[in-house]
């Protein structure tokens, strides 16, 4: 851990003062996370603790056991301590595309390689970045993360962003960001943010199994499935805007078709963003694209096993990974 952040600091400091102050207070974020993480050993055996998060704590510990041992997902320190950050979520990050295009912008950093966000500990920070794009003409959307990965740096604590949602999206959380810990290829936020989601869903559908609790099994699928819904709402809203996007129309044109693709989607879910908005549509792509590709992998696959295998094989040729998804006729992202 320290030669990473050692090696980090170096290259953002041969970047120039900009990137030096990215790089800072992304590390110095991440080691303040970590500097308040206790073992959850220690929690539990906390007089002062409080009942209500012994609870939450004791919960998290049976579904940190059941990831390595039914998931086969790692078996090491993370989610074995818990940390109180006292903040609604641990970062904040920042997508942002072209007014008139649906590809996420790149954001490129030593080792993680490019992504299709930046990231800030402070919401501040992403509201400055925010407007600083927005100024250069391009759509943004900020979205609030209670948890993420460092995918295997370092011992990723529970966290009170989280430890008090549900329990199936308790469990979803920990199998996310496990999986990440699995397989990471390099510039492609689809195919990471996608493969996790693939064995999250599968994971909390197997835990709830495991712990025979039917009912809740039942109202997880319904809301995967509200979830599903909307994905492929948007997909098919940023298939129709890229054709009008490449047709050649004038810049108002091209807003006019952009308004009513969003005024179609909002009528069916008044919760998404006011103005139509490229990034917001982008953000909700990387995360659910390439799914169903997944999903027929793993049932191809016969075990989770051979799925990360094969799933591994993709992550290391950019190559493969492309051919396979293009052959399946799976849209891909940045």
């Amino acid at each position: 851990m320290r030669l990473w952040l050692a090696g980090a600091l170096l290259v953002a400091a041969l970047a120039g003062c900009q990137s030096l102050a990215y790089y800072t207070q992304a590390l110095g974020g991440h080691l303040k996370v970590l500097s308040r993480a206790r073992p959850v050993s220690d929690w539990l055996a906390d007089p002062a603790t409080p009942a209500e998060l012994k609870q939450r704590l004791q919960t998290a510990r049976r579904i940190r056991e059941f990831a390595s041992v039914a998931l086969k997902l790692p078996d090491n320190n993370s989610y074995l301590a818990y940390a109180d950050i006292e903040r609604a979520y641990v970062v904040w990050n920042v997508f942002a595309a072209p007014a008139f295009g649906v590809e996420p912008k790149r954001e490129c950093f030593p080792f993680a390689g490019c992504v299709s966000y930046r990231g800030f500990y402070a919401e501040e920070d992403a509201r400055r970045h925010a407007a600083k794009l927005q100024q250069a003409g391009y759509d943004v959307h900020i979205g609030g993360v209670p948890a993420y990965s460092s995918l295997g740096w370092s011992d990723d604590p529970l966290l009170s962003t989280f430890i008090r949602y549900p329990d199936s999206q308790l469990a979803r959380l920990v199998f996310h960001e496990l999986a990440h810990q699995v397989v990471y290829a390099k510039n492609d936020t689809a195919f990471n943010e996608s493969f996790a989601v693939t064995v999250e869903e599968e994971g909390v559908r197997r835990w709830l199994e495991h712990e025979q609790r039917a009912g809740e099994l039942a109202q997880f699928r319904a809301a995967q499935a509200r979830k599903r819904e909307f994905a492929q709402r948007v997909s098919a809203a940023r298939e129709r805007l890229a054709r009008v996007y490449a047709s050649g129309l004038s810049p108002e044109a091209m807003l006019e078709q952009k308004r009513g693709e969003w005024e179609r989607l909002r009528l069916s879910y008044p919760g998404i963003p006011a103005e139509p908005n490229n990034a917001f549509l982008a953000s909700v792509a990387v995360y659910t694209e390439l799914v169903p590709a997944f999903e027929h992998l793993l049932a191809e696959s016969g075990d989770l096993e051979a799925f990360y295998r094969r799933v591994k094989d993709l992550a290391r040729d950019p190559d493969t990974r492309e051919a396979y998804f293009t052959r399946a006729g799976y849209r891909r992202s940045s």
